[in-house]
């Protein structure tokens, strides 16, 4: 086993070393100088003032909907809408949190609540289609995404809707109003850091699902339904009622991770109001976050922190003179580089089993 994990290790480290090898070329190929653009990444991410609090803050929904994208993938579910469920979970959440109202406290339970409702629902769709008329999930869910853009957009060009009043809006056109600062999500600072609740939410969230699926019947159910269909009917487990469950929790989760946006993401997103573009594609990050942590929960809080710190630090990265959108480039090298490990070692266990198979014959 110590070999084993001391391979492991060495795989990930020459293939993490090589996406960085990689990433120097490309920034000196397009005529920028690879130390000063490592040195504004680090320093928007981390070492700048207040920053590792702003990579924190963008990291939390990306573990929410990486949570939400475990649990249907522990399923045997393929749930590629995520955007779609975060969006109209923050649409629900803007909808209720200003119709309901009520003292602040209250009210943020409200947004958050109804953030997973309105990401289950959409969710739930996709899961009705899929065990009650045989749509492939990984059709509807990606399709489900541009009717939840259209929608959201619709909703905020009408002021019954999300649309604010015209007081509200100032300058802006289709934004909705802002939540009160009594409603939204508090902050914790640290060392000139603001770190929102939406951290430790995320963090508590992945700890519980993580001993959920490994030590409760439920999660033993749910991942029998993954590995093996008909050996988890031929057991007693209904195949549609914990897909199902399954889809709706997946949804409930990018829900969540809107609602703690609006009220928590601050400047980050939206500044909390519900705007076009309000996703920031948040919703495609965290279903990468899961793909690299292997559908495993604990595993997706250090991966999350990687993205969100690529995502804070990428604003750093025009001030070298360099595009900033090299950032994506350099994010898709390090998403490759955690991925090929995992295949060289399945590969690797394939080879070993079969060559165990054969000696015995």
């Amino acid at each position: 086993m110590s070999d084993r994990l001391t391979e492991r290790v060495l795989l990930y480290v020459v293939s993490v070393a090589g996406a960085l090898l990689l990433s120097g070329i490309l920034v000196e190929a397009t005529g920028g100088d690879w130390r000063p653009v490592l040195d504004a990444l680090i320093k928007g991410s981390v070492t700048g003032d207040g920053r590792w609090g702003q990579t924190l803050a963008a990291s939390a929904p990306m573990l929410l909907v990486a949570l939400g994208t475990i649990i249907s993938g522990r399923a045997g579910l393929v749930n590629i809408g995520q955007e779609g469920q975060l969006l109209i979970g923050t649409a629900f959440a803007v909808y209720f949190g200003f119709r309901i109202g009520g003292p602040g406290p209250l009210n943020v339970v409200v947004v958050l609540v109804f953030g997973a409702v309105g990401g289950a629902i959409w969710a739930g769709i996709a899961g009705v289609l899929r065990f009650k008329r045989g749509v492939p999930e990984v059709l509807s869910t990606l399709l489900l995404v541009t009717v939840a853009s259209q929608a959201v957009a619709y909703g905020l060009k009408n002021q019954w809707l999300l649309l604010a009043d015209e007081a509200s809006r100032g300058n802006r056109n289709q934004v909705s109003a802002q939540l009160a600062e009594d409603n939204r999500l508090p902050e914790l600072h640290i060392f000139g850091n603001d770190i929102p609740f939406a951290v430790f939410l995320g963090v508590g969230a992945a700890a519980a699902l993580a001993f959920t699926l490994t030590r409760t019947t439920w999660g033993f159910r749910l991942r029998m339904l993954g590995r093996n269909p008909r050996a988890a009917q031929r057991a007693g487990v209904s195949q549609t009622g914990f897909g199902l469950g399954a889809m709706l929790l997946s949804g409930a989760f990018a829900g969540v991770a809107g609602a703690v946006m609006l009220a928590g993401g601050g400047f980050l997103f939206g500044n909390y109001r519900l705007v076009p573009g309000f996703s920031a594609s948040i919703g495609w990050t965290g279903l990468l976050v899961a793909l690299v942590a292997r559908e495993k929960a604990l595993a997706a809080i250090p991966v999350a922190i990687v993205f969100g710190a690529l995502r804070t630090g990428s604003g750093f990265v025009g001030s070298t003179g360099v595009e900033s959108r090299i950032t994506d480039v350099i994010q898709g090298f390090l998403v490759l580089s955690l991925l090929v490990p995992p295949a060289v070692m399945f590969v690797r266990e394939r080879r070993r089993a079969r060559s165990m198979s054969t000696a015995r014959t």
